[in-house]
């Protein structure tokens, strides 16, 4: 359930005020894919494609290009990435994979913005100013992936705290 959940908060949340680049997106896939069934990884990517296309031409009233596939293809290797954490999310790993998240969306996408657009020339320093011009995303990017995938891994962990804590404590008042 909590896959799930997560997946419709991060969607829930692009379509709020929130800093740019400050969301839960690469933590509900990294999640998703250690968490959820291996039969529906489809569905993140499917949902997040959808409100990518509704918030590029709805909301944000721009042209849809080919870097959005991109995108989706990134999509589609954090959730890959997510697998690997299955059956070894400790949290060094968990940190590792948040962190890649974000350099890989940083390298890709501004790589993408570069060669989709006519913003920056079409050479090595042009390149170099996207991903300059990008830092400021990066950084929040980075923040970002980092907290909200720490909070949705840890909450599976403190739920099972909490019922353990309770299950004691209705032991003890039962056999009082």
């Amino acid at each position: 359930m909590l896959p799930y959940l997560f997946v419709v908060l991060a969607i829930a949340v692009r379509f709020l005020p929130h800093p740019l680049s400050f969301t839960p997106v690469a933590a509900s896939l990294l999640f998703f894919g250690a968490r959820g069934p291996r039969r529906q990884l489809w569905m993140p990517l499917v949902l997040l494609a959808v409100s990518d296309v509704i918030l590029t031409k709805a909301v944000y009233g721009y042209v849809f290009t080919w870097d959005q596939l991109v995108t989706w293809a990134w999509y589609a290797a954090i959730l890959w990435l997510g697998t690997k954490l299955q059956d070894n999310a400790k949290p060094l790993r968990v940190i590792g994979a948040a962190l890649a998240s974000s350099v890989s969306f940083f390298l890709l996408s501004n790589l993408a913005v570069w060669a989709a657009f006519d913003m920056y020339p079409k050479n090595f320093a042009g390149v170099m100013e996207s991903y300059a011009a990008g830092l400021p995303f990066f950084r929040r990017g980075v923040a970002g992936d980092l907290l909200f995938t720490s909070l949705m891994f840890a909450t599976p962990v403190v739920i099972h705290a909490l019922a353990g804590a309770f299950r004691k404590g209705s032991n003890r008042a039962a056999a009082a």
